[in-house]
């Protein structure tokens, strides 16, 4: 089982990465999209969306694992992440082979176990509730493409970077959790599409968050690296802000994204530069935005109001009103 060089197995190691950790959001916008739709904790359903809700942890955490190895990310959640960890297992066993290579191996192996849990979990859904997981699945794979592919192409249409936001972000992190909660409870067709609409609207003020921390956000606070976003040019809204706003050697610097030519040193400078030009402030309007259409969407809808209130604010709200800046995906 190549103890000699893990100190615990995959199964073990995926226990303690998944059992306890992360902020559950995916968990609580599912609790709260089948209180909205009129489910009772306990009542016929419940079962299904304590199954769902524990397949969305699995799932993410796979998703974490994953992207963590596609962007090199050195940390996450306050630790080590899983390649990192496994190539400084490799070394301190004096392991054969490329320790580095070793570690994305078998980060990619772990990310597949916790995508193998997740699908076991979600095996015994409703046929239903399985269909929207399948949606899920595929929509988190193809955000995913369209997140390399856009950085690769070093697009900075805005089409494009809210297409990948929505796949990435909104309907995986809130939309769907959303969806499954309200078919859990056994809503009608037109809750769960109310539940869908207001998400979206919460989705896009998600991914403008995680966008935003990704650039300026505090590692010691979000538990992952920031600046990460600018090294890899990811098709984000917010380059897509700083195309329009940034002149001179900010804008020379910006069209370097993605090449040999621009480094990390050259990130804090950038970041620098995007704050200067109004970006951040712009992000945060657009954030407030979102928040004021969900209000707006959540207030004319027929939905629980225990639930219609709790949904309201699912990324909470900092001491100044806007929503709280430490929270990011992971």
């Amino acid at each position: 089982m190549g103890v000699d060089v893990l100190p615990q197995d995959l199964p073990a190691w995926l226990a303690d990465l998944l059992v306890g950790r992360g902020k559950r959001l995916r968990v609580t916008l599912s609790y709260w999209g089948f209180v909205a739709a009129g489910g009772v904790p306990g009542s016929t359903g419940y079962d299904d969306l304590v199954r769902a809700a524990a397949a969305l942890e699995a799932l993410h955490l796979f998703a974490l694992i994953h992207d963590d190895v596609m962007d090199e990310s050195v940390s996450r959640r306050g630790r080590p992440s899983a390649h990192v960890e496994a190539t400084r297992w490799h070394e301190e066993a004096s392991g054969r082979g490329d320790g580095e290579v070793f570690g994305r191996n078998i980060a990619v192996l772990l990310g597949d176990l916790a995508h193998t849990l997740a699908d076991r979990l979600a095996d015994d859904l409703s046929p239903e509730l399985r269909q929207v997981w399948y949606r899920l699945c595929v929509e988190l794979v193809a955000g995913q493409r369209a997140d390399l592919t856009g950085a690769a192409a070093g697009r900075r249409d805005l089409r494009h970077a809210e297409h990948v936001a929505r796949l990435k972000s909104g309907r995986y992190s809130v939309e769907r959790p959303l969806e499954l909660g309200g078919l859990a409870a056994g809503a009608s067709a037109e809750t769960v599409a109310t539940l869908i609409r207001c998400g979206e609207h919460i989705g896009r003020a998600f991914a403008l968050r995680d966008d935003f921390l990704g650039v300026w956000g505090d590692p010691a606070r979000t538990g992952k690296p920031a600046g990460d976003d600018l090294l890899e040019a990811k098709a984000t809204v917010l380059l897509t802000l700083a195309r329009r706003a940034l002149t001179g050697e900010a804008a020379t610097m910006l069209d370097r994204l993605g090449t040999p030519a621009f480094s990390p040193d050259d990130v804090p400078v950038l970041a620098a530069a995007m704050r200067e030009a109004g970006v951040a402030d712009a992000v945060e309007e657009l954030i407030t935005l979102e928040y004021a259409a969900t209000d707006a969407c959540l207030a004319t809808s027929s939905l629980a109001p225990e639930g219609r209130t709790a949904s309201a604010r699912p990324l909470g709200q900092s001491p100044g009103g806007r929503p709280d800046v430490r929270l990011r995906a992971g």
